[in-house]
């Protein structure tokens, strides 16, 4: 009798919550049920997220960082078609002032993740970080808002600091893949080689398009310090 009511009292306690503060799914904006996460039942069976490569050593995204940086592994959560719902939840992310959602997306994409056996072995969780200038204009950097949701569903460290970007140029948005390339060229510097050194880093961004960022920022990272390994995980991978 006692276990009924006290059931009851919680039923009750969660139904005046989702009255009073209802929530709604990331992605298409449905109010979400009180048995449901973050995701609305619609987009669950949808899987907006799910991993673009099988396998995550041999691929094409790990061959692009082969040579450049000291590459273990790499994966992108999703082929990234600007149309979709959920590359217009990436866009609020980046420009409306969303920085929760970031960390929402990490914390769907680690769990979804865990089970392949990707984290093992990583030691630290390191966002590609913005310029300062560009982060004070925004409020936040949206790739250490994803970092950030990893490291809570993994237990990683987040690790920010160690490598800084020097200066914001241009958006990489219209630039082809030269320009992106001389565009981000020489802008990543390493202020903190003993914090990295010996350590398995897991890289973040959101987006890849042709790699130049993550090129140019783990490239500098593996030319500073002595003994690093560095795995590669982006939100989307797009072919434009």
């Amino acid at each position: 009798m006692h276990y009924g009511f006290v059931s009851w009292i919680k039923g009750l306690v969660v139904s005046l919550a989702d009255l009073l503060f209802p929530r709604y799914c990331f992605v298409c904006g449905s109010r979400l049920a009180a048995s449901e996460g973050e995701l609305c039942g619609w987009c669950v069976m949808s899987r907006p997220f799910a991993p673009v490569y099988a396998d995550y050593r041999d691929n094409d995204m790990a061959k692009l960082f082969m040579g450049v940086m000291p590459i273990e592994r790499a994966q992108a959560m999703m082929r990234y078609d600007p149309q979709s719902n959920l590359a217009h939840v990436i866009y609020e992310l980046k420009y409306y002032n969303k920085p929760e959602v970031g960390v929402t997306m990490g914390r769907l994409c680690a769990k979804l993740l865990m089970p392949t056996g990707f984290f093992d072995g990583i030691d630290l969780v390191v966002p590609v970080p913005l310029a300062k200038e560009r982060q004070r204009a925004r409020g936040y950097n949206q790739s250490e808002m994803i970092a950030e949701g990893i490291s809570q569903a993994t237990g990683i460290e987040m690790s920010v600091g160690n490598v800084v970007r020097l200066h914001f140029s241009k958006t990489q948005t219209m630039l082809n893949e030269w320009e992106r390339r001389e565009n981000v060229e020489g802008n990543f510097k390493v202020v903190d080689a003993a914090g990295l050194e010996g350590n398995h880093v897991l890289l973040v961004d959101d987006i890849m398009t042709t790699g130049a960022t993550l090129k140019a920022c783990g490239g500098e990272m593996g030319k500073s310090v002595g003994k690093l390994r560095i795995s590669v995980l982006t939100i989307g991978r797009s072919s434009d």
